[in-house]
Order: structure tokens, then C-alpha cells, then sequence
């Protein structure tokens, strides 16, 4: 399997031949999977203080011939500020239903939230993200815009560009500018979560894959949605965001022949 290789100024200047990695079959299944352990290992606990509604005075005394005794007071057998307390006398304390009671079910911190996969199934959900690159129909299921034929590969000196300016070039220049366009937009977030430090909803655009960190990936951070990854730090959050897989890919050549060479995610 081969694929056409584009200089910077989007003239075709080769071809290269396609690792084994993408012709692995599309296993959705395992894309979600790994991407769901991946969230919850990123999950940071949380939870109450569990002193929270207990910091009190309040206490049942049932001894008859006590001072301050609840006992034959025709009252229920619950915690209540002791007598002498001026206006908070028998005010109930401690359980669920009262003022300033704890909670009733509340978030453990103690929970553990990370998951387990094992290591097949993540190379094998890492394989099938990076075959779906490669298909134009699963690519445009998540509404890229792209002219090539998928994957799109360019030549070693991309991944030396040093301005954004010449990133954006050269991506319009194999046809990306619709691409660049849309990943650009972003909209204010429907619900809560807009007062909770996440008030604008932005979109994932390509995502630059090279052999290892260059001077790209500094140029590329100015450009709304581009990401630039080193070819052997790609996860199914990368390659698939959401978990939906067919995120549009830009290879240089020197990643794919580093992922062959090293048999990465095998």
C-alpha cells in the first residue's frame, strides 16, 4: 500500500510505502474501550471532608434523671444541641434531613476511578486508529474537510517550518484551508459547565504527526485545533477524540518510516 507524498508547496514529489500498522481492521469496539480507560485514568478524585455535618455539639442523652435529658419529652431519639444553648436548644443536628447535616450519599474521595486494559488490546486500539487515518469515509464521518487521498503524507523538511504563517501555507496549500476554517470556530457551552473554567466548546482539526519533537511544534500551536505529536506518543485521545475514531491525519515521511522501522504499537 502506498501513498502520495506532498512537498510544502502541495506539489506531489513521491510516493512512500505504507507500514503494516495501517492495514489493520477498524475495530470501533476497542477504540471506545481505550479511550474510556484513558479518560478515567485522567480522572482526578474528588469527593467531601468527612467531618463535613459532624463538626458539632449535638449529642442524645437518654438518661432520665440527667440534666439536659431528651428522655419522656414525647420527642424522636436524635441528636439535638444540649439544653442551655439559648434559641438553638434541640435543634437537630448530624443526620441527612437536618440543617447543617452531613450528607446523605456523598462522593468517596477514596474511590478509585482509574481502569485496566490490557496491552494488546491498547496497541490493537491504537492500530485500528491509525488504519481509520487512512480511510477517506471514516475521516469524513467526522466532518474534515479534505481534498487528498487519504493519508496525506509530506515531505521530511514540514516538520522544520518555525512560523505558523508557513504551517498554514503549506496546509492550504494540499487544500486544507475549509479544514483550518472550521476548526477554527468555537461556540459558548450550553449547561453549568461554561461557569466551571470551560465555557467555550472548540474543535479538534488535524492533528500533525512527525518522527520526533522539531521546530513545528511550537509554529503549529498558534493555529486553532492543529496538534503536533511525535510518532511514538500517539494514543487513542489523539487519534480519536471522544473516542470517535477517524481523526485527519498529516504525516511526514520520516514518521511513517519511523513507525515501520520500530514496529511501533505492535
Amino acid at each position: 500500500m502506498k501513498a502520495n507524498v506532498f512537498s510544502v508547496d502541495g506539489k506531489k514529489a513521491g510516493e512512500v510505502d505504507l507500514p503494516q500498522q495501517f492495514a489493520e481492521g477498524f475495530r470501533q469496539d476497542l477504540i471506545k474501550r481505550a479511550f474510556h480507560v484513558y479518560e478515567s485514568n485522567n480522572r482526578q478524585a474528588y469527593g467531601t471532608d468527612h467531618e463535613a455535618g459532624v463538626r458539632t455539639s449535638a449529642k442524645y442523652m437518654g438518661k432520665r434523671a440527667s440534666y439536659g435529658s431528651w428522655a419522656n419529652k414525647g420527642m424522636s431519639r436524635i441528636a439535638r444541641i444540649r439544653v442551655g444553648s439559648g434559641h438553638m436548644t434541640g435543634t437537630v443536628r448530624l443526620i441527612p434531613q437536618a440543617r447543617k447535616g452531613r450528607a446523605a450519599h456523598s462522593p468517596n474521595p477514596e474511590k478509585i476511578w482509574s481502569q485496566k486494559i490490557n496491552d494488546k488490546e491498547r496497541k490493537l486500539a491504537i492500530r485500528s486508529a491509525i488504519a481509520a487515518t487512512a480511510s477517506n469515509e471514516i475521516v469524513a464521518e467526522r466532518n474534515h474537510v479534505f481534498e487528498e487521498k487519504l493519508p496525506i503524507v509530506m515531505e521530511s523538511n514540514f516538520s522544520k517550518l518555525k512560523k505558523a504563517k508557513d504551517v498554514r501555507q503549506a496546509l492550504e496549500a494540499i487544500g486544507l484551508q475549509d479544514e483550518l476554517s472550521r476548526a477554527s470556530k468555537k461556540h459558548i457551552r450550553a449547561g453549568i459547565g461554561k461557569t466551571r473554567g470551560r465555557k467555550y466548546r472548540t474543535r479538534k482539526g488535524p492533528v500533525v504527526i512527525v518522527a520526533e519533537a522539531s521546530e513545528i511544534s511550537k509554529a503549529a500551536k498558534n493555529i486553532a485545533g492543529v496538534d503536533v505529536v511525535p510518532v511514538n506518543k500517539l494514543n487513542v485521545n489523539i487519534l480519536a477524540p471522544g473516542g470517535q475514531a477517524g481523526r485527519l491525519a498529516i504525516w511526514t515521511v520520516d514518521a511513517i518510516k519511523k513507525l515501520g522501522d520500530e514496529k511501533l504499537y505492535m
